[in-house]
């Protein structure tokens, strides 16, 4: 994970953990996904909700994505696709007519006691962050 830390869900301070899963660094939709998140960072804090990028592109990769966009919150590196096959994010899509494996663009909700409680699959960007905040004000 960026800023050198490592990642554990479980035992995470948060009352919510907000796991978004992006294709790759550096691209229009990812890039336009991840201002939104750091522009709505503040009423996520407010809410008790951490936020996590992730891909399968390199710690440097991250690291440099990050500070291009300035973004407040950490990213995980998923190079062996460990977690994205756990959340089952792996597809296949088709790009340029040719049929490729990739990160399905998703967004997982998880509570203090590490149970998923919302999920969003195939997101489309627009609005999603904005999806993802009204669910979260929902909550109990």
């Amino acid at each position: 994970m960026t800023g050198g830390q490592t990642f554990e869900l479980l035992g995470r301070p948060a009352r919510y953990t907000v796991l978004y899963f992006y294709p790759k660094d550096n691209t229009p939709g990812c890039t336009t996904e991840s201002i939104a998140f750091r522009e709505a960072w503040p009423e996520f804090q407010a809410l008790g909700a951490e936020i996590y990028g992730l891909s399968r592109d390199s710690l440097r990769s991250h690291e440099n994505f990050k500070a291009k966009l300035g973004l407040p919150f950490e990213l995980i590196s998923d190079p062996d696709e460990a977690v994205c096959t756990q959340f089952n994010v792996m597809k296949m899509k088709n790009m340029y007519g040719k049929q490729v494996r990739g990160v399905e663009r998703s967004t997982f909700v998880i509570d203090a006691q590490g149970r998923l409680v919302k999920e969003w699959r195939g997101v489309k960007v627009n609005d999603h962050v904005t999806e993802v905040l009204e669910f979260l004000k929902s909550q109990p």
